[in-house]
């Protein structure tokens, strides 16, 4: 695999400081930082890693989440980390969510009683919808 840039500093300027378990070792002429040729490894498409957030932020919990996107808990507890996530702290309500299709979001929207007296939040999820549903005025 090609290096391109330093991981550290993102400079273009390197040179090649020995191998370390069968693998090139570079050291970075700006910051002196040392570094191997990445690894390829598994990495999550961004629109899973905002979609998480979302829903995060929304009240759901890491493991709904986990089953609605199919992402381990433990990937999003980490992004949630390291984007410095803060939820607003209530515990008084816990949201509802349901996956429909366009013709049951249609449905759905269609009876008045549904949406009385209730936050609702519709969200793409691939090719369904995700309806969050809160009680706006919950003692």
């Amino acid at each position: 695999m090609k290096i391109e840039l330093c991981p550290n500093c993102g400079s273009d300027s390197y040179i090649k400081s020995g191998i370390v378990n069968n693998r090139q070792r570079y050291k970075c002429k700006k910051c002196n930082y040392f570094f191997s040729v990445n690894k390829i490894g598994k990495k999550i498409d961004d629109y899973y890693v905002n979609k998480s957030l979302q829903l995060y932020l929304e009240g759901l919990t890491y493991r709904e989440i986990e089953r609605i996107l199919g992402i381990s808990h433990v990937s999003i507890m980490n992004w949630v980390k390291k984007y410095n996530i803060k939820r607003p702290y209530n515990s008084t309500y816990h949201p509802t969510y349901k996956i429909l299709n366009a013709d049951e979001l249609g449905n759905y929207f269609q009876n008045a009683e549904n949406v009385k007296g209730a936050g609702v939040i519709v969200t793409e999820l691939g090719d369904k919808f995700m309806l969050i549903k809160w009680e706006r005025f919950k003692d």
